[in-house]
């Protein structure tokens, strides 16, 4: 993509129309033989210079917003990312030749373009950024996870945060009957506190920012039917020259009911996958995800070493591993009743859902119904990494085991959910236990204790 701006720019970085035969042309009277003839002035014709909005314009839309994006993350440009060419754009490149010491011409040489994206690529990575896909919405939005590295759900939706709190990342979702955009805007601009010096409302997206206490904000909206989805960054003003190249970058990578074909089936599985394990007997006798488990070269418990699946239940998707020799595994107390049908979710997200990490989390959810040995649905999904959660009530009493399901689409990912989870019962996950000779009648009610990283390596 980007030889194409060098090609064109090569051409049209000394000014010059790409279609130019000749830099300079010269007009003189014909001399006769013979005659000394008069010394006549010569005059330079130089061709019609061609405009940097005009060179911008013979780019593809592309090559345009690459390097608006690119602009956005060296700090020089504050403009919506859409590669429609503008003032803001050509003063952006200005800008970014001038702090090179370079002639600010509005047209970016090669090397000039090279560096602005070797330089916006240092940026990106220096906060971790990402393309996420939220389970429990769908939406797909761009994540700074070294920023953010804290990430918690509910069923109110999905929250990253840093680790002093200096920035907060909330992606809200909700059923609203008959929303619009100004109506959707107007809600937020009453939470109490909040003070607006910028909006934009268009039918089918809405912009605010501002501040709100002591730090600043931004949020970008929009809906689908009934359904409301609302992006909120708020972030210290100490630490903004920092974070709004972020959230300019954020804003254009939002979408909030993304739109794409997948096969029917489930999805490829990966050669690393991670899950969430339940330590049910001091001796080493873990409960897992089934499916995450399946055609693992080793399965490994983290921080304890490798496990054998020695049982499964293909009705549940639960397997049964074991560790031999592992010291300082804590059982969890499965043998109450939950009576409550909103739960505590405890595991541990994958490492790309929290830069790298490993920290033990709690996310929410609720059920419509307790007890019995069928599966039930457990909504919100929690994050990928989830399955096998050891899931309680607000008392402490042990509800099953959380378990993330493929979807299985054909057609548009839109027309149904990007992650559906079940809730395996306790009565369920006790039977099977005690088919399988496994003692589990003592433990601890501290679940995050008792949740292990369950790694699967496959081919």
């Amino acid at each position: 993509m980007r030889s194409v701006l060098s090609a064109t720019l090569m051409m049209t970085s000394l000014g010059l129309p790409v279609s130019a035969s000749s830099a300079w042309a010269q007009m003189t009277p014909p001399s006769r033989a013979g005659t000394k003839a008069n010394p006549v002035a010569t005059v330079p014709i130089r061709p019609a210079m061609q405009k940097p909005e005009d060179t911008a314009k013979a780019l593809g839309q592309a090559e345009r917003m690459a390097l608006q994006s690119d602009l956005a993350w060296v700090g020089q440009y504050n403009g919506a990312i859409t590669g429609d060419v503008s003032e803001r754009m050509i003063t952006a490149t200005k800008e970014f030749q001038k702090s090179r010491g370079a002639k600010p011409t509005g047209v970016l040489n090669p090397q000039e373009r090279g560096a602005l994206a070797e330089t916006a690529k240092k940026k990106q990575d220096s906060v971790g950024w990402k393309i996420v896909t939220d389970p429990g919405t769908g939406v797909r939005l761009g994540i700074p996870a070294k920023l953010v590295p804290q990430q918690a759900s509910d069923a109110n939706g999905t929250k990253w945060i840093s680790p002093n709190g200096t920035i907060q990342i909330q992606l809200a979702r909700r059923k609203e009957a008959g929303p619009t955009t100004a109506k959707l805007a107007e809600r937020e601009k009453k939470e109490p506190g909040r003070n607006v010096d910028y909006t934009v409302v268009k039918p089918d997206f809405f912009v605010l920012s501002g501040l709100q206490g002591l730090k600043k904000f931004y949020i970008r909206g929009t809906f689908k039917g009934d359904e409301v989805r609302i992006l909120t960054i708020m972030y210290d003003q100490a630490i903004e020259n920092t974070v709004e190249p972020v959230v300019i970058a954020m804003s254009s990578a939002f979408s909030a009911f993304p739109a794409a074909v997948q096969a029917a089936g489930p999805p490829p599985r990966k050669k690393v996958e991670y899950g969430t394990g339940v330590v049910v007997s001091d001796d080493g006798a873990i409960i897992a995800d089934r499916q995450i488990t399946d055609g693992c070269l080793t399965i490994a418990i983290a921080g304890f070493g490798n496990a054998d699946r020695i049982a499964e239940d293909k009705a549940h998707d639960l397997a049964l591993l074991r560790i031999y020799g592992a010291r300082g595994l804590k059982a969890l107390n499965i043998a109450g009743a939950a009576t409550k049908t909103a739960l505590d979710l405890t595991g541990i997200a994958d490492p790309q859902n929290q830069g790298g990490g490993s920290a033990v989390t709690i996310a929410k959810a609720s059920v419509t119904q307790l007890g019995g040995s069928s599966d039930i649905a457990l909504t919100p999904a929690p994050a990928i990494g989830f399955s096998g959660a050891a899931t309680q009530d607000g008392d402490g009493k042990f509800a099953g085991i959380a378990l993330l399901k493929p979807v299985q689409v054909a057609g548009p990912a839109n027309d149904a959910p990007a992650a559906q989870a079940v809730l395996v019962t306790a009565e369920t996950l006790r039977g099977f236990l005690k088919a399988n000779g496994v003692n589990a009648t003592g433990g601890s009610t501290d679940a995050k204790a008792s949740v292990v990283r369950v790694i699967c390596v496959r081919k």
